[in-house]
């Protein structure tokens, strides 16, 4: 009867001990899978405390790029208006020196056609009743130029002006007086054939005295203002053609009368200052 009794608990207890045993074989794979789980959860926020300081320091890089690039927009202003205002500083100076530039181009062109206006003249004082191959009237730039052979004007080796020659030169002098503002260079020429006489050592002597002879004729006979003339003698060194000939030298034997703007007035324009 003992024996029957027995085995009841002792299959309870067996039983019992088989439930224990799952349980903990289930608490032993939840605990792993827990402390696997805990482990990622490290990793994960290990990797999320490396990423943070990597964010935290492009944050710091970019915060700088930031600065700079404002620093260089300020920059770029400062200079973009101090460019603006040099620009604007440049265009004026050329705008006054475009003036300046025009200014002594109109003077220039107002000469030129003064010029042009004083051998217009020339040619018809001396077309009235003289008509001769000796005399040739050039307008170059802002000189007006008036050659006259010497066989009009003075006998060979003398500096002494022949009375049709005055006559030449009162119609030159009455252009020069409606000029006043003009000067008058009387410039002296002669051939390379060597001259020398108790008056006149040689050529350069020679080519100065007929120079400074018709300079006093339009001063003394024609009441030219003295201040503006100009005597020069420029002797056998400018020769317009060969001296080889006889042709060639009379072509060289000349006098040229020069009709030219005041030179310190033409330079007081030029170093005027732009305003």
């Amino acid at each position: 009867m003992k024996k029957i009794l027995f085995l009841p608990i002792l299959v309870a207890l067996l039983l019992t001990s088989c439930v224990s045993q799952k349980k903990y074989a289930d608490l032993e794979t939840s605990y792993q899978a827990t402390k696997q789980e805990l482990v990622d959860a490290k990793a994960d926020l290990q990797s999320c405390l490396i990423e943070k300081t990597h964010l935290q320091d492009l944050n710091a890089s970019l915060k700088i790029d930031k600065d700079q690039q404002l620093k260089q927009v300020e920059n770029l202003t400062v200079l973009t208006q101090s460019s603006s205002e040099n620009i604007k500083e440049i265009i004026s100076q050329l705008s006054e020196k475009d003036k300046y530039i025009n200014g002594i181009r109109a003077a220039m062109s107002k000469k030129d056609s003064i010029n042009l206006a004083v051998a217009f003249q020339l040619k018809k004082e001396l077309a009235a009743g003289i008509q001769d191959e000796d005399i040739q009237i050039d307008v170059e730039k802002t000189v007006v130029y008036i050659s006259i052979a010497d066989k009009m004007l003075f006998k060979t080796g003398s500096s002494v002006v022949s009375d049709k020659a005055k006559m030449v030169l009162g119609k030159v002098a009455t252009v020069i007086s409606s000029r006043p503002s003009m000067e008058v260079q009387v410039e002296g020429y002669t051939d390379n054939v060597p001259i020398s006489t108790n008056c006149v050592k040689d050529n350069w002597d020679l080519s100065v005295d007929r120079a400074t002879s018709v300079v006093r004729v339009l001063q003394e006979d024609y009441n030219i203002d003295p201040a503006r003339l100009i005597a020069a003698g420029r002797s056998e060194y400018v020769p317009l053609e060969s001296n080889a000939t006889p042709e060639g030298r009379a072509t060289n034997r000349r006098t040229r009368i020069v009709i030219l703007p005041k030179l310190d007035e033409f330079f007081d324009i030029l170093e005027q200052k732009p305003e």
